[in-house]
């Protein structure tokens, strides 16, 4: 029986399958341009597997180590027919695996999204045998010979991106080489991989789900997101001669995730989207914005991009009281603001860390009631906020006289502990129950508009009540809770939630499909900002990006400048001590909100560009911008060094004319700068010191 091939070309996507005379399928190719004839030897088409399916009992092949490639019964598994649809979504192709021994059924799933590069991609696995069956990994994406293209070594021409992720040190981007992760191209297969992974409930506490693979010969692109707000894994290793690609949820020996499937039981892994792109980093970050605006949940936060005021950073710190916010009220209506967060602390008279639960007011902290002072934000135009955190409860907490042990994640039979809290388990109707009531008294007691849901716990492996293994208690709790939140906002669709994990601890599209902002850090720091906001959307749309900005008590005026660049290209999280601002301090703030109010209707359909390549946090110079049709867009900072003119490539516009304002400060404050027709370059001197302006350039 002869090969038969299953060929897609979509929204500049080329996918092509192999159905083998024996029913073998291979996923030949998935990219930016058609297969190159040649591009792969037939000896070497083995190890281009369409899935990973590893359970308990079965063996392992080729000289895997770590890596989940070559599993079983993967390895055994045989065609069972496709169907290529259209949904309102685009193109949709299902290709059905069978495995005669033991009745295992998988599904792999491509969604393809009209005018995207993009395609979301998981697995439903179906036991359809007589026994049970434990499951170890299942990819949701695999992909072999992404480093194919080209005649040069894979050491030399493959460049990977990944976001590097820490408590105010996120989304710290860094360039590698595969040599440079110690994967060097010595063998046609071996042990070693390139591997991330996250293993509990913060999903980006040390790397963001995601990463972009440039092949420097052949100019393309692939990138991938894991869209999970829990456990997750990717892996690049490498076999046949070829470098391999592995993405999905959880599995057993990364994550402490396994799986028992009972006869007619099924299985949904964690959805990845996959790209490629005809050009590089800044070309699959266009296409990661484009996505990432289709699957988000409709809503008016994205296209309005109100201006909030937070009383935490920099400014109340956790400890809020009617005297402190009243001055606070009048500044922050004064300079332009239209939501007004109270953040934490609202609920407890004195130290509150490891007491949360009940989420009721404190009278010593407002004593005319907590309504009085919501009432007063209202009355000054904005919209009232709270700070929560439903899903924890703190181990003094005194509504803990109320649960029990099936509230909260378990191990070993002790419930979880992290910095003095419990995690509370959303697969609990108590504890969904207990989360809607708080919802409803702030939502339709308090007329609170915003809710600062944060998260200041890692849960770690998971847990066992109702569960296979721990990791497998994790993400049915994930998927729990996810279900929960769009309850929520299927009953109070015009509340805004804001997505905080310790800032940017749960980074992931699990989570931003559904909340419309993302805290990007708790960074106290100004200036070491400015690289964190920079590098913001390449991880996620520039509309959900809320960056702090702080002004000083002690600051100068250029310090002000400074925090208002860091935010004017994406979400402006305003906080600071207003009221005690010099009145030319806070004039400038005002001027920049007023600036974003001008230029916000334009962010929900611009995307972004790094003239200076990604931020670097001990660089001199960092730039963003953010292109709306002809118009362009460009924060520049000086951070260091006595350089103080810097040139910004801006390739796609040389040999045409350009307009170039300095369009915040208006006044300039010693700033020169010039547009270079022929070189495509803009160049721009800034004074000495910390500082910060923000361009326009007309072409």
């Amino acid at each position: 029986m002869d090969s038969k091939l299953i060929e897609v070309a979509e929204n500049g996507l080329y996918l092509t399958i192999e159905v083998t005379g024996q029913q073998d399928v291979r996923l030949l190719h998935f990219g930016a341009a058609p297969l190159e004839a040649g591009s792969i030897e037939e000896k070497n088409k083995a190890g281009f597997r369409l899935l990973e399916l590893q359970m308990t009992g079965e063996d392992r092949a080729e000289y895997h180590g770590r890596t989940h490639r070559a599993s079983y019964p993967g390895l055994r598994m045989v065609y069972d027919g496709h169907e290529d649809t259209f949904n309102p979504l685009g193109r949709k192709l299902e290709i059905a695996l069978a495995d005669p021994l033991t009745g295992m059924k998988a599904v792999q799933h491509y969604q393809f999204y009209n005018g995207v590069q993009v395609v979301r991609s998981w697995t439903v696995l179906h036991n359809e045998g007589t026994a049970e069956a434990g499951v170890e990994y299942i990819s949701s994406f695999a992909l072999t010979g992404v480093d194919k293209e080209g005649s040069g070594d894979r050491s030399g021409k493959i460049e990977l991106s990944l976001a590097h992720s820490g408590w105010q040190s996120e989304l710290q981007w860094k360039a590698y080489s595969l040599p440079e992760l110690g994967m060097s191209h010595l063998a046609d297969r071996g042990s070693k991989r390139i591997a991330a992974s996250n293993t509990g409930s913060w999903s980006a506490a040390e790397l963001l789900p995601m990463a972009v693979l440039e092949n420097k010969e052949s100019g393309a692109s692939l990138f991938w997101q894991i869209e999970h707000n829990g456990s997750w894994h990717w892996e690049l290793t490498d076999q046949y001669d070829q470098l391999t690609l592995l993405a999905g949820g959880p599995n057993e020996h990364d994550n402490q995730w396994w799986l028992k499937l009972a006869p007619g039981e099924a299985f949904t892994s964690v959805p990845v989207a996959a790209g490629a792109v005809q050009g590089g980093f800044q070309a699959a970050a266009e296409q990661l914005t484009a996505y990432r605006r289709i699957i988000r949940r409709p809503n008016e936060d994205n296209e309005l991009l109100r201006i909030i005021f937070n009383d935490y950073m920099n400014c109340l710190w956790g400890s809020p009281t009617t005297e402190k916010l009243l001055p606070l009220i009048d500044a922050a209506a004064g300079v332009g603001c239209e939501y007004f967060c109270i953040d934490a602390g609202w609920y407890a008279p004195g130290e509150w860390w490891d007491g949360v639960g009940e989420w009721e007011p404190s009278a010593e902290r407002f004593p005319e009631g907590i309504k009085f002072v919501l009432d007063y934000i209202r009355s000054q135009g904005m919209i009232p906020g709270l700070w929560l955190e439903l899903e924890v409860m703190g181990i003094n907490s005194p509504k803990l006289a109320e649960t029990d042990d099936s509230w909260f994640f378990m191990r070993h039979g002790k419930r979880v502990k992290d910095r003095s809290r419990y995690q509370l388990d959303y697969r609990s109707p108590a504890v969904r129950k207990h989360a809607d009531g708080v919802i409803a008294r702030l939502v339709e007691e308090y007329g609170v508009g915003y809710i600062k849901m944060d998260y200041n716990i890692n849960a770690g492996t998971g847990t066992e009540t109702g569960a296979d293994s721990f990791g497998d208690g994790l993400l049915q709790h994930n998927r729990a809770y996810l279900a929960w939140l769009d309850s929520i906002f299927a009953r109070y669709p015009q509340l805004v939630i804001e997505n905080c994990s310790s800032g940017g601890m749960r980074m992931d599209y699990a989570m931003l499909s559904r909340h419309s902002i993302q805290s990007t850090s708790d960074q106290e720091d100004y200036v070491k900002y400015a690289a964190i906001a920079a590098g913001a959307p390449a991880a996620l749309t520039p509309e959900q990006a809320a960056v702090w900005s702080y002004p000083l008590r002690e600051g100068d005026d250029e310090e002000v400048i400074f925090n208002m660049v860091n935010a004017l290209l994406l979400r402006v999280h305003q906080s600071g001590h207003l009221a005690e601002l010099t009145p030319g301090r806070r004039a400038l703030v005002k001027e920049a909100l007023d600036y974003y109010k001008s230029i916000r209707s334009r962010i929900p359909q611009a995307f972004a560009f790094w003239p200076l390549g990604l931020p670097d946090s001990g660089g001199d110079w960092i730039s963003l911008g953010l292109r709306h049709g002809d118009m362009r867009y460009i924060a520049v900072w000086r951070i260091a060094g006595d350089a103080a003119e810097v040139k910004l490539p801006l390739p796609e516009l040389q040999g045409q004319a350009a307009e170039v304002r300095c369009a915040y400060p208006a006044g300039a404050y010693g700033t020169a700068w010039s547009w270079d027709s022929a070189a495509g370059s803009l160049s721009v001197s800034l004074p000495a010191g910390r500082t910060a302006r923000l361009f326009e350039l007309h072409s």
